[in-house]
């Protein structure tokens, strides 16, 4: 016998006086599989020693289950009404009666019923001017009362001639109210009236006052020149013009040069109307003046001025210049032309001396340029008919309108209504049939062209021109020069 099994016998020998019943349990339990999976082996001694385990251990969890019966309790007892609500509260049925668990305490003698719950003394909130929106709106859906909005409206209206601008924070308090069914009264109102001008509306002893806060502004004109890049809106940005102002200045270049003929190297100069608080806001205006300066071909320098109460933009000269086709007499798709045609009524083929646009009935109708109504009534075919002279020998016609809004000698301006879409005299549904006459006779209106001029001459021309030379020699950039060096105190007025 070698060593090797000497050794392991005499392991063998001592095993059982050396290991416990636990660990012999645990190697027995290690040879026996006791769960073995059911879906295996089906019909062996192993998987019906399986299957009775799983018996075994069902019945031992069914004899081992506890009773559902219910706790017994006093026989003929019946819980009071305040018993009962405290044992209710303990249910577990919390989201059916509203979460209203918990052990309730009873109330002592120092605890009192209250008729009613106390309010707050005062509410403190915020509310928010929309766009096309109204000071009284926004006052009216904070809560408000309507006496107050009527007082507040007639104290301050004064200070808003053009209305609040939206976006305008509205800092409300709510005071309290003398009864419930009495809407809460107005302590006190802060906002934003204007950009140079703060107001705050306080009530003492009843009465509402208002205290207004002026904000020093710099008017000076904002100026930006600069090089024209690979895109002059790009290099107008990134200089520093606002977009409102780039915008228009495109617009006033383009009527002179050819856009696509600006190119690198060409400086552009653009003034515009700039309004700075003291508070960091800024209002941009219109645009004042357009400049460019180019290394090849036409340099264009155009000023805004207001001639016979019109505003235009005129050349360096004094020489002002309106261009392009007339304006669409109304918002619709063209659906006839002129020429000759077959008449949808007549039955023939007969000229057709205008063009007809489709329209929704009662859609305005817009005067395509300035003039004075020559005509305005029932005019045969065409029924209610407005005719408007424009000088130079140019008429426009305007037919089969629903109802006349202009009256004969009115003078118009270019975009007034004049009209509203109808079907009145000849006409098979509503639309607006549109002439355009010269001399008396009737032309295509895509045929035409207006170009009005007008020239500046004696003061005139030299206030143009002193207005000129104020923006060519101002200085770029923004200026610090405050319109009002020290605010003027508040005033304070009471109703």
């Amino acid at each position: 016998m070698s060593l090797w099994m000497a050794d392991s016998l005499a392991r063998a020998g001592a095993a059982p006086q050396s290991r416990d019943w636990r660990t012999r349990l645990r190697d027995w339990a290690d040879e026996v599989d006791l769960v073995p999976d059911l879906a295996e082996r089906v019909g062996s001694l192993t998987w019906f020693r399986g299957l009775a385990t799983c018996f075994g251990l069902c019945a031992t969890a069914l004899y081992l289950s506890p009773s559902f019966q219910p706790i017994p309790g006093l026989p003929g007892a019946r819980l009071s009404d305040a018993h009962y609500d405290e044992v209710r509260s303990q249910m577990m049925t919390p989201l059916a009666l509203g979460a209203d668990s918990g052990r309730h305490m009873g109330a002592t003698d120092a605890v009192q019923p209250l008729r009613e719950t106390p309010e707050r003394p005062q509410i403190e909130l915020s509310a928010q001017i929309g766009s096309s929106d109204t000071l009284a709106r926004a006052l009216s859906r904070a809560g408000v009362s309507g006496g107050d909005v009527a007082t507040v409206t007639a104290m301050v209206g004064g200070d808003m001639s053009e209305g609040v601008k939206p976006g305008t924070r509205l800092d409300i308090i709510l005071g309290r109210r003398t009864s419930r069914d009495r809407p809460r009264p107005l302590d006190m109102l802060a906002f934003r009236a204007r950009l140079d001008l703060n107001l705050e509306l306080t009530r003492a002893g009843g009465v509402l006052s208002v205290r207004r806060i002026p904000i020093r502004v710099d008017n000076t004109p904002l100026r930006i020149q600069g090089v024209v890049g690979d895109s002059i809106y790009r290099s107008a940005r990134a200089a520093g013009a606002p977009p409102k102002a780039v915008q228009a200045f495109l617009r006033v270049i383009a009527g002179q040069v050819d856009l696509g003929g600006i190119g690198a190297g060409d400086r552009y100069d653009i003034v515009t109307e700039y309004r700075r608080a003291e508070t960091g806001d800024v209002e941009v205006g219109d645009l004042l003046y357009a400049g460019l300066r180019r290394s090849r071909g036409k340099s264009v320098d155009m000023l805004k001025w207001t001639k016979d109460g019109r505003t235009e933009w005129f050349e360096a000269s004094g020489v002002g210049e309106r261009r392009g086709v007339l304006s669409a007499p109304v918002a619709g798709r063209m659906s006839s032309g002129y020429g000759q045609r077959r008449h949808p009524i007549l039955g023939y083929t007969r000229m057709h001396a205008g063009i007809d646009f489709a329209a929704r009935y009662g859609s305005p109708i817009y005067a395509v340029t300035d003039g004075v109504v020559a005509f305005a009534g029932r005019h045969g075919g065409h029924g209610n008919y407005v005719r408007i002279q424009h000088g130079g020998g140019l008429a426009t016609g305007y037919a089969h309108m629903s109802r006349i809004a202009a009256a004969p000698g009115q003078r118009v301006r270019r975009g007034q209504v004049i009209g509203y879409v109808g079907s009145t005299g000849l006409s098979t549904g509503p639309h607006l049939h549109y002439e355009l006459y010269r001399n008396g006779a009737t032309v295509n209106p895509l045929s035409v062209k207006f170009t009005t001029t007008a020239q500046l001459a004696g003061a005139e021309l030299s206030a143009f021109r002193a207005r000129l030379a104020q923006y060519q020699g101002l200085r770029v950039g923004l200026h610090d020069n405050f319109a009002q060096k020290t605010p003027a105190a508040p005033v304070a007025s009471g109703k």
